[in-house]
């Protein structure tokens, strides 16, 4: 039987070594490409774990290798272009941002706002708490470009999905988004009294609070309340005054009992910001006063009641006493 030695010439011994390192590097690229298919096949995505081995063959670690080599200008065209057919995503970071804002477009089409408590969750990804970290300084990542590019793609969805930089909190954005929705859907604005709730917020409560705060909102916030119909709540002056008039235009017993109605009316805007219920009785010095069923009685003989009377109602910001 022949044999044949190795080459001992120093250009054949390269040659012989360069093909020996070619053959098993395309040798392995095929068996990577092979279990990259049957991946794909089975998974109907090439978002392989670092750690996951395809049988034996170390797949996930092979296509790190293959995205590193193609970030270095090392990769043929032809080599990743094949890995492309089969959905390779160069940049895993990227890949998992997409798959975030799927998630927040959903939310978004659920609720209206990517304004989202921080326990919110949707297609089994916590899309509160990656809308909480994508707010954070850097939260978009430390390159410019790709931070301006994940910005826009978020506004595409919501323009205010990021309310800090317009000086409120997410909360604050929230709750305004569910009661414009509120509003859009037909519920008057006088009906949105505590209690009355949207995806479990209390939009009542917070409307209340907006009235009685409202001096403390900044410009933006204040004329998107204005142009919702929201003002706020009456000077305690004004109320005071308000029921003084009522009561030196009114005579007998049904001046005393409009004037201790108003007082109580008064006193509930003053600490709710807002109209009371029908079932809410007001605690006065000398005992309990059922004003939401005497506001709701005024209503009932609004043509009964003078000029001072509706003029009071009016300034404490009844509607249906307004001329």
């Amino acid at each position: 039987m022949l044999r044949f030695a190795a080459p001992r010439d120093p250009a054949l011994i390269a040659k012989w070594i360069s093909y020996q390192v070619f053959n098993t590097e395309r040798q392995d690229w095929r068996r990577g490409i092979e279990a990259a298919w049957r991946y794909r096949e089975r998974e109907q995505h090439l978002e392989v774990p670092y750690e996951h081995t395809e049988g034996p063959y170390p797949l996930g670690r092979w296509l790190s290798d293959q995205r590193r080599t193609f970030r270095a200008g090392q990769m043929t065209g032809e080599r990743a272009t094949e890995l492309e057919g089969l959905g390779i995503v160069w940049d895993t970071a990227d890949a998992a941002f997409e798959t975030n804002l799927a998630a927040a477009r959903a939310y978004y089409q659920l609720h209206g706002t990517l304004a989202a408590p921080r326990g919110a969750a949707i297609l089994d990804i916590a899309v509160g708490q990656w809308l909480t970290n994508v707010r954070r300084p850097s939260g978009l990542g430390k390159d410019p470009a790709r931070a301006a590019r994940r910005a826009a793609a978020l506004a595409a969805i919501d323009a205010d999905w990021n309310p800090r930089t317009r000086g409120w909190t997410v909360d604050w954005q929230r709750h305004y988004a569910y009661l414009t929705q509120l509003l859009a859907n037909g519920t008057r604005l006088a009906d949105v009294e505590p209690g009355v709730t949207l995806h479990g917020e209390d939009i009542g409560r917070w409307l209340t609070t907006q009235r009685r705060d409202f001096s403390r909102l900044n410009a933006e916030q204040q004329d998107r309340l204005g142009a919702l119909g929201i003002t706020p709540a009456r000077a305690v002056r004004a109320r005071q005054a308000s029921a003084k008039t009522s009561t030196t235009t009114t005579p007998g017993r049904g001046a005393e009992a409009f004037h201790k109605g108003l007082t109580a009316l008064t006193q509930y805007i003053q600490r709710e910001g807002g109209m009371p219920g029908r079932a809410h009785v007001e605690q006065l010095p000398d005992g309990p006063h059922r004003t939401g069923v005497w506001l709701a009685n005024q209503r009932q003989r609004r043509d009964r009641l003078d000029t001072g009377q509706l003029a009071a109602l009016a300034d404490l910001g009844v509607d249906w006493a307004a001329p």
